[in-house]
């Protein structure tokens, strides 16, 4: 009865606003102020690659209409309730950064509308929205971001009407709100009136500031990729001239690691700049890449090792066979002077015609080892007539020079411990990954977090 009396004499008119009781003076002007309250009851996901998120909430309106006044006949009546929003003059809001919403309405509308006998009225409803939220993945996963619900007045102007927040408790949130992947830090209102061709509209912004979980990303990104990175150093260790195992293995972390980055890729949307999780997964690419090029790279060097030593090998051979021509070219030759000097005591003194050489004997033994030069017998095959050191007094005197040697690299000489170059690559990249990965994990840690904090602050 109250109702058909307030809303069915026909004076209420719903197209007309009410006026305000709550001004204090006359500059503050005739608009109607309405007091907004949220509860946050669920947030479902954030999306990364759409960059949005969805929110299920309780959105409260309360205005005064005095044109709903009535009696509570002595306090017996708190309020009435009004299922039908089409009766009575409602704000026309919306939400600026809105994609898509639902009301709910099972079993009934989640909706009410509450008049209080001085002409206060309480709308509220349960209402599920995907709202837009830009995101800066610079710093993805280690980042924090801000989402924001933004709500306006679609056509009265500020000197119509006005939102304001509740001063006691404007933003509500169920204590067991979980969200996957992400923490609700904190939230802050503000206001954001907004001025286009046509007027100032009211607006009321919500900051949501959400921190992403690193765990979920340290098990599924940061650790297998870095296990693939230690798996590629496994080839440093193993024989070089094992090529199918080497082969296999760089290729195998290769391929594995090209998936693993797609696959990271593929639920980001693609942006303009760097992420943190395209710096890490491109290093350890690249440590992978490298892993495969060091193979690569020991194997010609263990061909051209192969053809070095069977140069050297020859030249050593043909050196020495030089050196053999040599020796018993010189003793050919020394031993015609000895001849020579011999025969020519020989015819000086007579008494000496009983010696053991003559000249006949000379040519003989010349011509003897000429021919067996000629005929390829071996250098070694005869014995060289020179001595290596004369023989003074019966003791042999040998010319000694002590030098100070240069001094010796530490890394150098223990390098030199291992006979091929090869094998010195192989080492060295043993101490070299690792040493480097380790250098640039302190790196990327520091100014990550450190970025993030800073962000924070």
């Amino acid at each position: 009865m109250l109702l058909d009396e307030i809303l069915g004499n026909g004076t209420y008119d719903r197209k007309i606003r009410p006026s305000s009781i709550h001004k204090k003076a006359a500059k503050d002007g005739d608009y109607t102020t309405v007091v907004i309250n949220i509860m946050i009851r669920s947030i479902n996901k954030i999306d990364d690659y759409h960059m949005e998120y969805s929110v299920q909430m309780t959105f409260r309106e309360h205005w005064n209409d005095d044109r709903l006044n009535y009696s509570s006949e002595g306090g017996r009546i708190k309020y009435l309730t009004l299922t039908e929003t089409d009766k009575i003059w409602m704000p026309d809001l919306f939400f600026k950064n809105e994609k898509t919403g639902h009301f709910h309405d099972i079993i009934l509308p989640n909706t009410y509308i509450r008049i209080f006998p001085d002409g206060d009225v309480l709308y509220s409803i349960r209402i599920s929205l995907t709202l837009s939220c830009p995101m800066d993945l610079k710093l993805y996963p280690l980042d924090t971001q801000l989402c924001e619900l933004l709500m306006a007045s679609y056509g009265w102007t500020t000197e119509d009407l006005v939102f304001l927040w509740e001063k006691n408790e404007p933003i509500q949130v169920t204590k067991n709100l979980h969200l996957p992947r992400f923490t609700l830090e904190h939230f802050v209102t503000e206001y954001c009136n907004s001025k286009t061709n046509t007027g100032e509209y009211s607006c009321l912004k919500v900051n949501l500031i959400f921190k992403r979980e690193f765990s979920y990303y340290l098990i599924q990104y940061y650790i297998p990729c870095c296990m693939l990175v230690i798996v590629s150093w496994v080839s440093f260790w193993l024989d070089q001239y094992a090529v199918p195992a080497r082969v296999a293995l760089g290729v195998t972390t290769l391929l594995t690691m090209s998936t693993q980055n797609a696959g990271i890729n593929q639920s980001l949307p693609p942006v303009s700049y760097t992420k943190a999780i395209d710096v890490w997964t491109g290093v350890c690419l690249t440590f992978v890449f490298g892993a495969l090029l060091e193979f690569a790279l020991v194997n010609y060097a263990s061909r051209s090792d192969l053809q070095q030593d069977k140069a050297k090998k020859q030249q050593q051979q043909q050196q020495q066979e030089r050196r053999w021509d040599m020796e018993n070219q010189a003793a050919v030759e020394a031993f015609e002077a000895a001849a020579a000097a011999m025969a020519a005591h020989d015819h000086d003194h007579d008494h000496h015609h009983n010696n053991y050489l003559d000249d006949n004997h000379i040519a003989d033994y010349s011509s003897l080892v000429r021919d067996r030069m000629e005929n390829g017998v071996p250098a070694f095959a005869m014995r060289p007539l020179v001595a290596p050191f004369r023989e003074v007094g019966g003791v042999g005197h040998l010319c000694e020079v002590h030098l100070q040697g240069p001094r010796t690299n530490c890394c150098r000489s223990w390098l030199s411990k291992f006979p091929t170059r090869s094998k010195r690559i192989d080492v060295v990249a043993r101490i070299t990954f690792p040493l480097v990965f380790a250098l640039f994990n302190v790196a990327y840690w520091s100014a990550y977090l450190f970025r993030e904090e800073e962000k924070q602050l």
